[in-house]
């Protein structure tokens, strides 16, 4: 078996060989979740939209199963500030965006932007295709199994302010659960974890993996928050 962390040019695969029990419903979920499950908001079918991925990497810590994150540097052009799964655009040498681009993508940003040894990483999923329509990228959702975790922080604070991980026990926390509410009207599912607000994309499919994976607990969807919201 190849593993998905040999990314110095040889082959980039998906494993679920050796996975955790407690990943079997994501792994399920992965295998039947269908685009319009995910989102409203699908790539153009005229082929546009820059392509691109995230790493969405669970591991086990202290307090059970848990995610990475990451914070965008407050001075970026585009979703400043905001937590997010590590990812970006596809470059040349990433290779085929219909193959094993993203998963090459996905480990090389989350790389370059926490520090993380994709060495220890082995992918087992590939969610469908979605779309950011404010910039235009055509997202593809990679899921990850820290196998051997390392150490992580942030490798430049202009693009990252901090990198950290949020136990899926505090995900699914209805204490934590509310709907972002943006200035144009526009609403979401949020996370209130770690100081941080996780709205918008990242916070939409944590949403839908937690529904489809048969861990969300019921919460109050009439809590609203703002995006300026701080611990």
């Amino acid at each position: 078996m190849t593993r998905a962390s040999d990314t110095q040019g040889g082959p980039v695969t998906l494993s679920k060989e050796g996975l955790p029990d407690w990943l079997e419903p994501v792994v399920r979920a992965a295998e039947t979740i269908q685009p319009l499950q995910l989102s409203r908001f699908l790539p153009p079918e005229n082929g546009s939209g820059r392509q691109s991925a995230v790493l969405i990497l669970f591991g086990e810590g202290e307090r059970g199963p848990e995610l990475l994150l990451m914070e965008r540097a407050g001075s970026l052009r585009s979703h400043a500030g905001q937590p997010s799964f590590p990812g970006g655009a596809l470059d040349p040498e990433d290779g085929d965006p219909q193959d094993e681009g993203p998963l090459r993508a996905a480990l090389r940003e989350a790389e370059e932007e926490t520090g993380l040894d994709p060495s220890g990483v082995q992918l087992f999923g590939v969610l469908p295709r979605l779309y950011i329509p404010v910039s235009g990228f055509v997202v593809t959702p990679v899921l990850g199994w820290w196998r051997k975790p390392s150490p992580v922080g942030v490798v430049d604070p202009n693009e990252t302010a901090r990198v950290f991980t949020v136990p899926v026990a505090d995900l699914t926390d209805p204490a934590h659960r509310a709907t972002a509410v943006h200035p144009r009207g526009h609403s979401g599912p949020a996370f209130l974890v770690e100081s941080a607000l996780v709205w918008g994309f990242t916070a939409g499919v944590i949403d839908r993996l937690l529904h489809f994976a048969g861990w969300e607990r019921p919460w109050d969807r009439t809590k609203q928050v703002p995006l300026d919201w701080h611990a």
